[in-house]
């Protein structure tokens, strides 16, 4: 009998051979192991995150929710509350001119990357990646670097959650508290001291008189600070493996840096790390021959939608030519990533500086470790070899 747990470590080594099954067997599956449907079709998952009345995300969208957050972040609140909410901090971003953050990631990119040369091999996450990710977030959110590990270790232990339990445990909660408690520092400094950051944007964003109230500047800014370090770190290391797995399109991209947009929104597409995200039915839904129950959750495979060949033909192959329109690796509907700008922005930077120092590199080894999370999907470290 066919099953799928979004829980599983095997699951998160290779989804994709259960993805096909699902899409192409079982396109609205029960999973007796998450207690949750499964969605995996292209149209479906699409659809699903285009209507917010019937997939709501109010009780969190996190596969394993962190406590106290839902109904306060961008992620978690359905309209008219979501609409309000991204007002406000689309309000903060547009005060703060990412495109202004061009010079600064560069220099940071190519400090990363400039202390790499000469290298035979390195590990991509821990000497590129996680150093660029945390810096590039501090940059922009107005954060102190007093100790980038323990930032970058606590942001980590946030997505993660236990394999056997299915469940957050006592270390991924007080990896939540520890950065509460320091955004809340970090807010409660820069209203006594405004800058030109996204946090005091944040903390003062006013539209006809409304303003974020202190739990939700609180929370969003948690959750901004785990997604710029964990989800643009996680995108990064994914974008690394499928260069380091397909070289002719690294040498392309090394050579000809105009291309790596086009290879970046492949590697959503093909490998993205934003793998599944939950949501709440408010309405019985038939489809496909079942019905899914008011009041059960959801499971919105993205990973398995961006390789659905009826919407991607060839899908399982990384094509640096196919341009994809309507992928879903930075999700979908009104839940749509809103750090889709800055992520782009520097992981082409990012690249286009490691290519400079680096342009020929593999991996060295078939098999890689990966993060135990159900919701994201990205290896724990990236050992390459400099050619």
């Amino acid at each position: 009998m066919f099953a799928f747990d979004p829980y599983s470590p095997a699951v998160d080594a290779d989804p994709f051979p259960l993805y096909a099954v699902l899409r192409d067997e079982h396109p609205c599956f029960y999973s007796e192991d998450a207690q949750m449907w499964v969605l995996s079709r292209y149209a479906d998952v699409l659809a699903a995150g285009l209507d917010w009345k019937t997939f709501s995300s109010a009780k969190g969208n996190l596969m394993t929710e962190l406590p106290n957050r839902a109904g306060a972040t961008l992620g978690t609140t359905d309209p008219p509350r979501h609409d309000r909410l991204r007002g406000l901090i689309q309000h903060a971003f547009m005060k703060r001119n990412l495109e202004g953050l061009s010079d600064p990631i560069r220099r940071i990119a190519a400090d990363a990357a400039g202390s790499l040369r000469g290298r035979t091999e390195f590990e991509f996450i821990g000497e590129f990646s996680a150093i660029f990710t945390v810096r590039v977030l501090a940059a922009a959110l107005g954060l102190p670097l007093d100790d980038e590990t323990t930032l970058r270790e606590k942001a980590v232990l946030m997505v993660q959650s236990d394999p056997v339990t299915r469940a957050k445990g006592p270390q991924h909660l007080a990896a939540y508290q520890w950065m509460q408690d320091f955004a809340a520092a970090v807010i409660a400094e820069r209203r006594r001291n405004p800058r030109d950051d996204l946090i005091s944007h944040f903390s003062a964003a006013e539209i006809d008189g409304d303003r974020l109230d202190e739990r939700e500047v609180l929370l969003t800014t948690t959750t901004l600070i785990m997604a710029g370090i964990e989800s643009l770190g996680g995108f990064m290391a994914m974008f690394a493996l499928n260069l380091a797995d397909h070289p002719d399109v690294r040498r392309t991209v090394a050579a000809d840096p105009t291309r790596l947009p086009d290879a970046i929104e492949e590697s959503l597409r093909f490998n993205t790390s934003a793998q599944r995200f939950r949501r709440n039915l408010q309405k019985d839904v038939s489809l496909h021959g079942r019905t899914m129950r008011a009041g059960e959750f959801v499971c919105l495979a993205y990973g398995a939608a961006n390789r659905d060949e009826r919407q991607f033909p060839n899908a399982a192959v990384y094509d640096l030519a196919r341009k994809p329109r309507g992928h879903l690796g930075f999700g979908g509907g009104v839940h749509a990533c809103l750090g889709t700008q800055i992520a782009r922005l520097s992981v082409k930077i990012a690249f286009e500086e490691l290519h400079k120092v680096l342009p020929e590199y593999g991996r060295t080894s078939a098999t890689l470790g990966w993060m135990p999370s159900s919701t994201f999907r990205s290896p724990l470290r990236l050992d390459l070899a400099v050619h």
